[in-house]
């Protein structure tokens, strides 16, 4: 018998939170640590990373880490689980480790969109420095996206968003496109004097190109106050948005469900009613009793709340671990380093 009923992981690419959950849905322990992206570490680094982040989650239970499985269900919820071949490295990974008797391993949007519903089945869509989107039929059926960016076909996220707003500031500077507010506050938010200047020192490293991200609410903040060119990349985000969540659900054939579309993730974190309004306008085109859900609980809630339905445990389970399991308990925590 183990100690714990579900052993919980958000994995992100900067940030994991790991939880122990009992079949009441009572945490017992968690903890929050750097990123585990097998992608960015290498996988033995990302699964010593999750170790450490493990044992950790025990120490805060107050439960030996020695003896496996700790937990009768795990469940992975990892960044970077795009394609068969992570499928392939990450299971025999996880499962080597005998962390939990169950190993159900799914990439991270699956958290964010069991977290974002109170429903078992839906369609998530996160959008943060890159975007990615998944879906889940009452039957059980998935969908799945590569989301590796421009080799599969995808535009979005604030890599793309900022990119945009830097490419736009000097088509409008050097003459190839429109003049745009975003001409004078690209560089001046950099401190440079002109588009140009920001173009080369990013192609030359002197600004490193992932600030980009940082130039997202000013995009957001000068759509709002109608600058055209502005107006024009937030709209190419609503469609591309729009473009992921309308083909799960016309490839899960819910067009004709009240199918729950969850957002989460950084671009959909900020004051921007005008943003949420347009997709979920164009999300009802589709399927016109979509209800749209903001996600507000902490991702590792949807992995632990996908070990509970795993376990067939009740409503009041899942209660327990929404009110428990929150943004206070995870951000009390000492943050773990890697070694």
């Amino acid at each position: 018998m183990t100690a714990a009923a579900i052993l919980a992981v958000d994995g992100g690419n900067s940030k994991t939170d790991v939880a122990l959950v009992d079949a009441a849905g009572g945490v017992l322990g968690a903890a929050r640590g750097p990123g585990t992206s097998h992608h960015h570490l290498g996988l033995p680094a990302a699964m010593e990373t999750l170790e450490i982040l493990v044992v950790a989650a025990c120490r805060d239970a107050g439960l030996p880490a020695a003896g496996r499985p700790l937990a009768e269900v795990g469940v992975w919820c990892l960044a970077g689980l795009d394609l068969p071949a992570d499928d392939e490295a990450l299971g025999p990974a996880v499962a080597g480790r005998r962390w939990a008797r169950q190993v159900l391993l799914h990439n991270d949007v699956f958290a964010v969109l069991r977290a974002g519903s109170e429903r078992t089945w839906g369609v998530g869509v996160v959008v943060g420095a890159g975007m990615n989107c998944v879906g889940v039929a009452p039957d059980g059926r998935e969908v799945r996206f590569p989301a590796i960016g421009e080799l599969s076909g995808d535009w979005g996220g604030g890599r793309d968003v900022g990119m945009a707003a830097v490419g736009a500031a000097l088509r409008g500077e050097d003459g190839r496109g429109p003049r745009t507010t975003l001409g004078r506050l690209v560089p001046g938010y950099f401190g440079l004097p002109s588009a140009l200047a920001v173009v080369e020192a990013l192609f030359v490293g002197r600004i490193e190109r992932r600030r980009v991200l940082e130039l997202v609410p000013l995009v957001f903040s000068e759509a709002e106050a109608g600058d055209p060119v502005a107006s024009g990349i937030v709209a190419r985000q609503v469609d591309e948005v729009v473009a992921m969540a309308g083909a799960a659900i016309r490839r899960l054939g819910l067009t004709g469900r009240d199918v729950d579309v969850v957002l989460g993730g950084g671009l959909f974190h900020r004051d921007a009613p005008a943003f949420i309004e347009r997709i979920g306008a164009e999300i009802r085109t589709i399927a016109p009793a979509a209800r749209l859900h903001q996600v507000a609980a902490p991702p590792v809630v949807g992995a632990a709340l996908l070990g509970l339905d795993r376990l067939g445990s009740s409503s009041g389970a899942a209660e327990r671990l929404r009110a428990t399991l929150t943004h206070a308990r995870l951000q009390a925590l000492q943050p773990v380093a890697a070694s």
